[in-house]
């Protein structure tokens, strides 16, 4: 059941960004800039603690998120929005804040802690944003997540910190943010 659940939320968090993809090159969405390159040096450091960790399950869905995160980092640069304004630098200083406490704590489970904390503090903008302007976001995307977040915390060997935190992290933030784009359709009816 294990390998059937990591698989399920490896091939989610595969789909989503495609679907968020191609929902950005089509003009549905526009992706906040200054988010979307924090969460690329975020997910890519979370994949390198949990390998130092040497976490088997949680490891998986970090790896497919930096993936994730080169492809729409990348179409966000032309069709993105944001990136300059007061509170997209201070969000951007303070995740870089915590790429730096992660690198010299040289403690790959503090390091993971920091990376959650910098990536959080990355979807600042992008929360502001969809706060503001839902529909330039894509409930779909993020809802894959809430689910990929789901089967790989439900895969997890030993429920300790250690191994939960990311899962329950991506489960947590990408819920908040399909709660924001759908907040209007779901507290209006």
């Amino acid at each position: 059941m294990k390998i059937i659940l990591i698989t399920l939320s490896s091939i989610l968090a595969l789909l989503s960004p495609i679907i968020y993809a191609r929902s950005i090159v089509w003009g549905e969405v526009r992706p906040h800039r200054t988010t979307r390159f924090v969460l690329l040096l975020i997910t890519a450091l979370s994949t390198a603690a949990l390998l130092a960790q040497h976490n088997t399950v949680a490891v998986w869905l970090a790896g497919v998120s930096t993936l994730q995160a080169v492809l729409i980092f990348s179409l966000s640069i032309k069709r993105g929005m944001g990136g300059w304004s007061p509170i997209d630098i201070l969000c951007l200083v303070i995740a870089l804040i915590g790429i730096v406490l992660w690198q010299t704590t040289n403690n790959p489970v503090l390091g993971l802690y920091f990376s959650i904390f910098a990536d959080f503090t990355g979807m600042v903008p992008a929360l502001i944003k969809t706060y503001k302007l839902p529909n330039t976001e894509n409930a779909w995307f993020f809802g894959f997540d809430v689910v990929a977040g789901i089967c790989t915390l439900l895969a997890v060997n030993a429920f300790t910190i250690e191994q939960t935190a990311y899962p329950i992290y991506i489960l947590s933030i990408n819920a908040v943010m399909v709660f924001l784009i759908l907040r209007h359709n779901l507290l209006f009816k």
